[in-house]
């Protein structure tokens, strides 16, 4: 079964919080380290869903799975700028995005969001990590995101305020309006959306594959693995590096 080792875990959380100090400017980086260190005993063991099948349903899952959109979201930021797309955002808006756009998942500052399953019918039957917390008033992850953020004086900007917010893409039917705008005047108008959603969705895929291949494939012999391309120069190095 897939699952992160207690000196993984431990190394994901030091480089959480490395991002937030690399990227981040003040006043946000002390308050987002304050918020962090704040949260620490519920933040760094949370998982990134409830379920072994949708994304890192396991023990420390939700900082390995921010850490990851940070590192996508600055590979497709590439990407996109090589392609042609415009840039109209800066480097701290999108990591900032990346860094929070999940931040409900951990519950509301108080309470963790998600606890251990422990019906056993549901662990089996509808493979079920973790429950919600039902303690804490329901509310959409995007809402109690924003929520948080705003409980702890966290300022967002015009960009990061929409890329958090709809960063689901279609996924959520409360986005369409954003994403299917069929007039220029309803159109979004930062890519910076379009970046983290994509970010979000390939950091998403890729642990649901790594969770597939330790399920069916843990006792195959282990193929060699094809050789990796290096990460472009600058801020992918600095991510690569942290």
């Amino acid at each position: 079964m897939y699952s992160l080792s207690a000196d993984q875990i431990s190394n994901n959380w030091e480089k959480h919080l490395k991002i937030i100090d690399t990227f981040i400017e003040e006043p946000r980086k002390s308050q987002l380290l304050d918020l962090f260190s704040s949260l620490e005993d519920k933040i760094i063991m949370a998982p990134a869903s409830s379920k072994h099948h949708y994304h890192n349903a396991i023990p420390g899952g939700y900082v390995d799975h921010v850490n990851r959109v940070v590192h996508c979201s600055l590979k497709v930021m590439e990407l996109w700028k090589n392609m042609g797309a415009t840039i109209d955002f800066t480097t701290e808006e999108l990591v900032l995005s990346a860094i929070c756009h999940d931040l409900g998942k951990i519950g509301d500052g108080d309470r963790e969001g998600y606890l251990l399953q422990k019906d056993k019918w549901r662990q089996e039957k509808l493979n079920e990590a973790y429950a919600n917390n039902t303690e804490i008033p329901f509310m959409l992850i995007i809402d109690r995101t924003l929520f948080l953020l705003q409980k702890y004086g966290i300022q967002l900007n015009f960009n990061e305020y929409l890329a958090i917010r709809s960063h689901d893409g279609v996924y959520e039917d409360v986005n369409k309006p954003y994403f299917m705008g069929n007039n220029p005047e309803s159109k979004m108008r930062t890519n910076l959306v379009y970046v983290l959603h994509q970010a979000d969705f390939m950091a998403a895929k890729i642990e649901y594959d790594l969770w597939k291949r330790s399920t069916e494939d843990e006792q195959k012999p282990q193929k060699n693995p094809k050789k990796q391309m290096k990460s472009s120069e600058g801020l992918l190095n600095i991510v690569k590096e942290l």
